[in-house]
């Protein structure tokens, strides 16, 4: 059985103590894959040592977390742009809106989400989109922009099914981690009606743990807790759902 983590921030501060232990749990559960999602410039070089540490595991993407569009996101953006220019990744992101935490730089996450965008495009990579309260306005931009070249996954979703199908209609798959076993989390009431073909799954770790961890550090082992979930929503067997998530991430991101 292969598991691909489609959206960990393995290189985040929350691993310095024991990263190399955390992967290895995760791999010898089955977790073979790592898509790793960038936040901003100052991240860059960890990623980098991270996927020198693991080649065969590791797929890196590029990009301007929202919550990080700043002053400075212009400065930001050229560096997106100078690594996009330097080699390969396996997306651009993560970018989209976010106004849960602050609404200041609406129009600049804006404008950073657009450019994202047609840089993905210009390269033929998927998108990871970020939404946190912005679906109108991401969705907004996805009408702007859409095309046969706008794709990806819309990650951590956490919306109604209206708009999961919505997400859908623009190319992304959704993004699924430990939301889907919170009692709260309400996608699991009906993602069971969203065909399989559109879901990958994720952690988002060290953020979002799956119960029965929640509000402890997520780790990619974690995936687990999620493929179980997702194995009593789909009435399949759980290497059913590790494979079809699987080859959905590879449509996704070509590897």
């Amino acid at each position: 059985m292969i598991l691909t983590d489609t959206h960990t921030h393995l290189y985040s501060e929350a691993f310095d103590e024991d990263r190399s232990l955390v992967i290895e749990k995760a791999m010898e559960l089955g977790v073979k894959r790592f898509f790793i999602p960038a936040i901003d410039s100052t991240y860059t070089n960890a990623m980098l040592d991270l996927e020198k540490a693991y080649p065969e595991n590791i797929f890196l993407m590029t990009g301007l977390h929202p919550t990080h569009v700043k002053e400075d996101y212009r400065k930001e953006l050229a560096h997106v742009e100078e690594m996009l220019a330097s080699r390969k990744f396996y997306a651009v992101g993560e970018t989209g809106i976010d106004l849960y935490w602050d609404k200041t730089f609406l129009k600049e996450q804006q404008i950073a989400f657009k450019q994202q965008i047609q840089w993905a495009k210009k390269y033929a990579y998927p998108i990871v989109i970020h939404c946190r309260e912005g679906f109108d306005e991401i969705f907004q931009i996805l009408e702007e922009e859409k095309s046969d070249g706008l794709f990806g996954i819309f990650h951590c979703f956490t919306g109604t099914f209206e708009q999961a199908q919505k997400a859908i209609s623009y190319n992304m798959k959704l993004g699924i981690g430990g939301v889907v076993t919170f009692k709260n989390g309400k996608i699991d009431t009906f993602l069971g009606e969203i065909d399989l073909k559109h879901v990958v799954l994720e952690t988002d770790s060290p953020y979002l743990a799956p119960v029965p961890y929640r509000g402890k550090r997520n780790e990619s082992a974690y995936l687990v807790n999620v493929l179980e979930k997702m194995a009593h929503i789909y009435a399949m067997d759980k290497e059913e759902v590790a494979a079809i998530t699987t080859t959905n991430s590879r449509e996704v991101f070509g590897i």
